[in-house]
């Protein structure tokens, strides 16, 4: 572990009397601020708008914490986390469509925004909690509900029944879903603004309710019924002459029936959990969306209630988890509608006499994904500050306005420069004003016709520009001014970052970076699949010409019912990689470096070039250029040869010299600039990729130069210099952070130096492991040994003098990194200016845990007593505490809910702390404290214990059915803070219901006072009377805080001990109780996890808001309840429990892949430790034998075959040749030993017992793939192999061999900072969306983009998070050239940065597909969509609920193409899966019987046609009645059907009798464009409805009678 106090303790002991030298000057630590620049600190409360974003450690924003939102439902609704939710609900809103004409074209295109209405009344000091209900489907009928619940010191409980939404003309997708749609119906009271102005707010509340089988709206999210992951897109159709727009147009339905339902309430907090905090640092290295949990009884036929409640606390200064409150959204949204004329939204009654006198006017209804509430995975703490202290902040208004205000500006300050280049003509350039001169210096490198040249300045007016300043900032910058590019000799340094770009040039089409994981390259795919049909212009030509001559047949490996998964198709040849080889070689030359003469000449180096003509050519590097020299391979010459030709640019020499360089040039850089930008740009963190083809080994002098710098430590980009990292991070953090340029700068520093520190502790982690990094201490044994490289400091996850011997020695010390790593994340993402964490990286390299560390200043010049000043090295023998330490930690402590507490010192002394004991706080020589060891920051899980001390007495009920607690390998195992979200959440609801009901039983009981005769003593005394009530208050108050676990008695704030389980530490006899009081609180968390987190985790998956398909998204939905990976043998018992389990079947399939994957990695660690570095391909080769591979036959292995030849000659007598691989231990691994020892370390660690008596059984039993099994071990352990066919099955040779093993790469853990700026234009752009406002949205996610670029980059998943959400939108819009653009900029980013087979990948490739054919581009859709099922099949396989959704879309598309039997071939193989996965009886197989039956009828199969649709309209019938649109839809066609059946017989009849009639020809339908494609959106989860203005007038004033009866009826009870 990186205990960097232990090491340097064990190094004093190593050196005895010697002090360690300090490595330099004062180092800086990347605990980069991880998410916020912002003071998120509570210690700056009077800043609003920084304490909007105060996030918590796992990735929540408290700013969006339910209880303090004014619209909770559409907050807990959002998804606030980051990497991969396959699967999102889908929600419905009322948008007004405008009539043509009105406005101007940029008013037309985002007219909808009269969103359906209804505003809620919401005062200051009113308690607001919210609840969204949602209910999921019946056998018998399909309802929903939404609660919404306004405590005014008092809880009001009222049901919302729902719209329900029915199909209309031939869109079985309408019929497939049942939408929802409740509206939240009182005026919102004036809350005012700065400036005093009313501010009233329209608020449409919608949740999305469907049938589990209703159509999904995200690829892998088949079927929705969650309102906590709601997600609402209005929009309105264009009234252009456009014809997509037309199309879209033609796919809404014209008319909706209404119809409620009622539901009963049944109201338990315990059923609501918040996951909003994420930070997944573990096995698992994903970093999932946290979504709002929520409570379903997937075992009831009738649906239960799903329940999502938070309450505002009504006490004085309640643990709100928020810095907002309703006052503060209302004065500060920059969405507001008096801010901005063009997005006036009329007030409510306007609305309403504007309706009746447009009767024609319609009302839109969209049901889309929760993809616009995909917010970036910003991780940090939650804030607690009170409402009281929010209040005072509305002042702020004008920060967040200004703040918003300078985001606009950054998109508006774009402008075009001339650039004048040396010897050439000008040309022109769009640039940023935010843009560094540096920056433009990195564009003009890059470009095409200034990509040679590498060293020069940019003058204006001939005066140079510094490299450092912002373009705006330049004088005399203003659109078209000329910059001119002029020339500066070169320096030693220079020249060789002039070499290395030449090299870059030369190799820029070449995949190697690639597939070998160097300089920040990773591939893409995408331009093999779109780059076909982009040259045809008109759509319409494009459609009919790809219906003509498109080759719709796919290869024989997508089909269905195809067993091959072949490997080659993963990474196929692109054309534009086809080798451009310029030079035979370019090399250093011998005689580097120049002597002491040609230095005084300006000669800087040598290089060697051999051209293509085979002309040996020996060239010279100096100040001024580069020439020929007269110096061959023996005699020295460095005089200029002939031609006498100095050129300042190195390709410039070589153009001159050689003209098949000059021609070969010239054809390479045509290639590159035709290459997207997003495949060029380097990404921020190098990315691997599992597999890869076998390339040739080349020449190349800057990869041979590049590794020795590496070995000594140095920086290849600043020539044999050092960096001090420690200071370059902590000064990043030190950086002002008051105005948005400030922000911004500070975070793109930090952004910038923590990818540059994540990349050397990379390289030097892989140097330690390889040997190339002399240990401090050689002396001790390896596994103990520390070093320092490159001004870092790297351990090794090993005990250190049995350290962690009472934790559980090695696997505690290989926990421990990540549990520090995770605590590092917190502290930083809280960001409390003053108090600095170290730069922290954890690298798993050839199963050597590696840690990487910045250097505290001055901790090797001490020894261990005087380095400490806080915390504990002892577990508790000896503790320390400061008070500078005291009070920095104390302002982490409400965010982390971190209790601050006393301990007792060696000396029986109580000691006050603030963190964990082992947290220890250090003084470094730069006067900066600094706090390290932060393994305990978050509350230890009971579940898992390392010593069984336990009291059975004090352990729940509820852990002791599920077999807790658990035998634990280590005492490091500790509660994710999801969970503990989720869980204070959960006790928040259950205080507000408490003190909510026992204020309204004594308000009644005041009220029956009052109502009784007063005597003259209570006339004369309303004093006495108003303070017995207050003190009853304040009593009721005390009593919930008690009853929930609060620390305080007067309001609500959950903390917790971190020491209570530690060892070592006590406590005086003062604090027994308390701290009985939180083990129990423990306790309480640890039975919660169980009886709530992990039914839910089953919720998500049995209604699909969930969808795992591999590994890495398994552990994202687990993570998103809080849920531990080590809990997966719970999770799959009580998936087994479960009724329909067969509809979990591919959750339990991936589950037990999982368990075998990570119990297989656990003994490869230990496995490979043992092995020496000549046998490490034979090692890996044998132990993916033994776990995958039918053979029990393994070829003896000798690396290389070479020969010792003392040792041949001793065993030729014996007839060995060599001594073999063998003979070493991990040769002697065999198939039925590594299987027993995966079964033994799954019962032992994740608690499940795995009968199958070897690993083919299990495959068999469970329908595993043995490729998919490959590609999970092999990501998990950093395993690269070649690219080639395996065959698993074969018995008589093993499936791999040596030369399978290409590579190992390093598995890499860090820190992830990100835009805080732009997080919180996400946040509003979510809340603009969900209330109908798409402008509004459009444009604050377009500002979050750029502001995410300018500090991520973009490539960053941010970045891609916002191309999504763009995309989505102008697709909505009808805009799908926008929209294409969007998403292809989104899959590229996400293969580049996610992994070209990455569930995420895949999800984009097939949005990217819908609107390629809504587009026009069908062929292109056709592969896109090819290339996702090929991608699903290599992941999960083909028994999966996403192969169901892509067959649809394919079956769809083809018909589209008028591909009948193909189209039948994927859509029939969608019926089985979609009967599997959402039930025989489910509105969603409906679908798919009613796409079958259509094409059946194009083919004139009536029939089978028939048959189909009898089965569409029996559940139709049996599910929502025979009077709903659908059922009535459905019979229709059935009559159609029959009628042409009976026609096409008859003609038949005629034929065979030859009896002469005038019978017409009977007609075979084909499919239109708007109706495949309006099928196409529904199968997706985009569904159009169009209600008139007076339908829209009654449905809302059913809803508010409906409303008025249930809160009379809630009184009254």
């Amino acid at each position: 572990m990186g205990n960097i106090v232990q090491c340097c303790h064990s190094l004093s002991k190593y050196f005895k009397c010697k002090d360690a030298p300090a490595p330099g000057e004062a180092e800086r630590s990347p605990l980069l601020s991880s998410e916020e620049s912002e003071c998120e600190s509570p210690s700056m409360p009077d800043d609003l708008e920084d304490n909007l974003l105060t996030i918590s450690p796992g990735g929540k924003y408290p700013a969006l914490e339910p209880e303090h939102f004014l619209f909770p439902d559409i907050i807990l609704s959002s998804n606030l986390g980051g990497d991969v939710t396959l699967v999102e609900p889908m929600v419905c809103l009322l948008v007004s469509e405008e009539e043509e004409g009105e406005g101007q074209e940029r008013s037309n295109r985002w007219r909808s925004r009269g969103f359906s209405e209804v505003e809620t009344q919401t005062e200051v000091e009113t308690q607001i909690g919210m609840g969204v209900q949602t209910q999921t489907e019946s056998q018998a009928d399909v309802q929903a509900q939404t609660e919404l619940r306004v405590c005014n010191n008092q809880t009001v409980e009222r049901e919302v029944n729902t719209l329900r939404d029915t199909g209309a003309s031939k869109e079985m997708a309408v019929q497939e879903h049942e939408i929802l749609s409740y509206t939240n119906t009182k005026l919102m009271e004036e809350l005012n603004t700065d400036e005093g102005n009313v501010v009233k707010l329209q608020q449409t509340t919608v949740a999305a309710q469907e049938n589990t089988d209703v159509v999904r709206t995200e690829p892998t999210q088949e079927n929705v019924t969650k309102s906590e992951c709601t997600s609402v897109m209005p929009t309105e159709h264009n009234n252009n002459t456009d014809g997509n727009t037309e199309s879209q147009t033609e796919v809404q339905p014209t008319k909706r029936s209404i119809s409620s339902t009622e539901v009963g309430v049944n109201f338990d907090p315990a059923e609501r959990g918040v996951d909003l905090t994420q930070q997944s640092y573990g096995e698992d290295e994903q970093t999932g969306q946290p979504t709002v949990a929520s409570d379903q009884n997937v075992n009831e036929k009738v649906c239960n209630v799903i329940h999502t409640k938070t309450n505002m606390s009504p006490s004085e200064d309640p643990t709100d988890q928020s810095d907002l409150n309703a006052d503060d959204i209302q004065c500060h949204d920059p969405v507001k509608r008096e801010e901005d004329d063009d997005i006036k939204t009329p007030p409510p009654h306007e609305e309403e006499e504007e309706e009746e006198e447009e009767a024609e006017t319609k009302q839109t209804l969209f049901l889309v994904d929760r993809l616009f509430l995909a917010a970036p995975h910003v991780k940090a703490p939650p804030s607690q500050e009170s409402p009281e202290d929010d209040r005072p902040q509305q002042c702020d208004a004008d920060k967040r306005k200004l703040s918003i205000g300078d985001a606009v500006a950054l998109q508006e300050t774009d402008f075009t420069v001339r650039i004048q280049p040396p010897g050439k003509e000008s040309f022109e350039l769009q640039v940023s004003g935010q843009m560094l001169v540096a920056e433009l210096h990195q564009v003009l490198m890059e470009h095409e016709i200034s990509c040679h040249c590498t060293c020069f300045s940019l003058q204006l007016g001939g005066i140079a520009l510094d490299s450092l300043s912002e373009l705006c900032s330049v004088q005399g910058i203003q659109d078209g001014v000329l910059i001119k590019v002029v020339e500066d000799p070169y320096t030693v340094r220079d020249a060789r970052l002039h070499l290395r770009h030449v090299r870059d040039l030369l190799r820029s089409l070449d995949p190697a970076d690639a597939y070998n994981g160097v300089n920040c390259s990773s591939l893409s795919y995408l331009t093999c699949y779109t780059r076909g049909d982009k040259d045809s212009v008109s759509v319409g030509n494009r459609r009919a010409s790809e219906k003509e001559s498109a080759d719709c047949s796919p290869p024989e490996y997508i089909l269905p019912g195809c067993k091959d998964r072949p490997l080659t198709p993963l990474q196929p040849l692109r054309d534009d990689w086809k080798p451009f080889q310029c030079l035979r070689v370019l090399t250093m030359s011998s005689w580097n470096p120049p002597p002491g003469n040609r230095k005084m000449h300006g000669d800087l180096m040598y290089l060697n070039v051999l051209t293509m003509e085979d002309k040996e050519l020996n060239i010279t590097s100096s100040t001024r250029g580069f020439y020929l020299n007269q110096s061959t391979t023996f005699n020295f010459n460095p005089k200029p040869a002939l031609p006498k030709i100095l050129c300042h640019s190195l390709v410039e020499l070589l153009s001159q010299v050689s003209p098949a360089f000059r021609k070969t040039f010239s054809a390479l850089q045509k290639k590159r600039v035709q290459q997207h930008p997003f495949e060029q740009i380097a990404a921020p963190f190098q990315v691997f990729t599992w597999i890869a083809r076998h390339g040739d080994h080349t020449l190349d002098c800057v990869r041979a130069e590049e590794t020795h710098t590496s070995r000594m430590g140095q920086d290849e980009q600043t020539a044999g210099q050092s960096r001090e990292w420690n200071e370059e991070l902590q000064g990043c953090r030190e950086l002002a952070r008051n105005s948005l340029q400030e922000r911004l700068h500070r975070e793109r520093s930090i952004f910038k130096t923590n990818s540059d520190f994540v990349a050397a502790a990379t390289r030097g982690a892989v140097a330690v492991v390889d040997g190339n990094v002399m240990p401090l201490n050689p002396g001790e044994a390896p596994h103990m040994q520390m070093f320092i490289w490159n001004n870092l400091f790297f351990s090794l996850g090993f005990d250190i003098s049995e350290h962690y011997s009472p934790l559980g020695g090695n696997t505690a010390a290989h926990a421990a990194a990540i549990c520090d790593l995770r605590g590092a994340q917190a502290y930083a993402s809280v960001d409390v200016e003053g108090l600095h964490t170290l730069g922290t990286a954890v690298v798993d390299y050839r199963s050597i845990r590696v840690i990487a560390q910045t250097i505290v200043p001055g901790i090797l010049e001490r020894n261990q007593e005087q380095s400490v000043v806080y915390g504990s090295n002892d577990y508790g023998k000896t503790v320390f505490t400061h008070p500078r330490f005291l009070e920095l930690l104390d302002k982490t402590s409400k965010p982390l809910r971190i209790q601050r507490h006393q301990v007792l010192d060696h000396s029986n002394s109580s000691v006050e702390l603030c963190s964990g004991i082992e947290t220890k706080g250090i003084l470094g020589n730069d006067g900066r404290p600094y706090i390290l060891d932060l393994l305990r920051t978050f509350p230890p899980d009971l579940n898992f214990q390392f010593s069984e001390t336990e009291d059975s007495m004090e352990v729940p009920r509820e852990c002791q059915i599920f077999g807790y607690p658990q035998r634990h390998h280590h005492s490091l195992a500790s509660l994710r803070p999801e969970l503990i979200e989720a869980f204070v959440q959960h006790r928040y609801e259950l205080y507000g219901k408490m003190v909510s009901r026992d204020l309204i039983q004594t308000e009644e009981q005041a009220m029956e006072q009052s109502e009784e005769p007063l005597s003259e003593t209570r006339i004369a005394d309303p004093a006495t009377s108003g303070a017995g009530m207050e003190l009853q208050r304040r009593n009721v108050i005390m009593k919930a805080c008690e009853a929930v676990g609060s620390v305080s008695d007067s309001c609500f704030d959950i903390r917790f001990n971190p020491d209570v389980c530690s060892p070592g530490v006590r406590f005086s006899s003062e604090c027994v109780e308390e701290v009985q009081r939180q083990r129990q609180l423990l306790w309480d968390v640890a039975a919660f996890l169980l009886s709530n987190q992990i039914p839910a985790v089953l919720r998500d998956c049995l209604d699909h808001s969930a969808v795992p398909m591999d590994g890495a998204t398994l552990t994202s939905v687990l993570h998103q309840r809080g849920v531990n990976v080590r809990y997966l043998g719970t999770l799959l018992r009580e998936l087994d429990k479960v009724e329909d389990r067969g509809r979990l079947s591919h959750v339990q399939r991936i589950s037990i892949s999982e368990v075998i994957i990570r119990s297989a990695k656990h003994i490869f660690r230990t496995y490979l430790q043992d092995v020496e570095s000549a046998a490490f391909s034979a090692a890996v080769s044998h132990f993916l034998n033994c776990l995958l591979s039918s053979s029990s036959c393994f070829a003896d292995s000798c690396s290389d075959e070479l020969l010792s030849r003392r040792r041949s000659r001793r065993r030729r007598s014996n007839g060995s040749r060599v001594p073999l691989l063998t003979d070493s231990v991990w040769a002697r691994l065999t198939p039925s030993e590594l299987w027993g020892r995966i079964r033994t370390e799954a019962g032992d660690y994740y608690h499940y017992t795995i009968d199958s008596a070897s690993i083919d059984e299990v495959i068999k039993k469970h329908s595993l793939q043995r490729i998919s099994l490959l590609r999970e071990i092999a990501i998990k352990t950093g395993i690269q192999v070649q690219l080639r066919e395996y065959v698993f099955e074969s018995r008589h040779r093993p499936v791999f061999g040596e030369e399978d093993v290409v590579n190992m790469f390093p598995v890499v853990k860090h820190l992830k900072p990100t835009a805080t700026d732009a997080t919180r234009l996400v946040q509003h752009a979510q809340v603009a969306v969900q209330q109908g406002l798409l402008k509004d949205g459009h444009e604050l996610i377009s500002q979050a983009l750029t502001l995410f670029s300018s500090v991520c980059g973009v490539l960053h998943e941010d970045v891609c998070m916002c191309l999504r959400l763009l995309g989505r939108i102008c697709y909505i819009l009808g805009e799908y050239a926008d929209a294409l653009s969007h998403q292809e900029k989104a899959v590229m980013s996400s293969e580049r940065i996610q992994g070209i087979d990455h569930p995420q990948t895949i999800q984009d490739y097939t949005y990217l597909a819908l609107y390629c054919f809504a587009g026009g581009r069908l062929s292109t859709s056709l592969q896109l969509l090819y290339r996702a099922r090929y991608l699903t099949l290599l992941v999960s396989g083909e028994d999966h609920p996403q192969v169901a959704l892509l067959d649809s879309m394919l079956g769809l598309v083809l018909h589209g193409l008028m591909e009948y039997e193909l189209s039948l071939k994927f859509l029939q193989n969608a019926l089985m899966p979609t009967s599997k996965y959402y039930g025989a009886t489910s509105l969603k197989h409906a679908q798919s019987h009613h796409l079958l039956a259509t094409v059946y009828e194009s083919k004139g199969e009536f029939r089978s046609a028939l048959q189909h649709e009898k089965e569409a309209f029996l559940i139709y019938k049996s599910q929502v009645g025979e009077n709903h649109e659908s059922t009535e839809e459905s019979s229709k066609y059935l009559q159609s059907l029959t009628q042409q059946a009976v026609a096409l017989q008859k003609a038949i009849n005629h034929i065979y009798r030859n009896t002469p009639a005038c019978i017409p020809p009977p007609k075979f339908s084909t499919p239109s464009f708007p109706t495949i494609l309006q099928q196409l959106n529904l199968t997706c989860g985009i569904i159009l409805v169009t209600l008139s203005a007076k339908e829209f007038a009654d449905l809302r004033t059913e809803m508010k009678g409906k409303e008025k009866v249930q809160w009379e009826s809630w009184k009254k009870t």
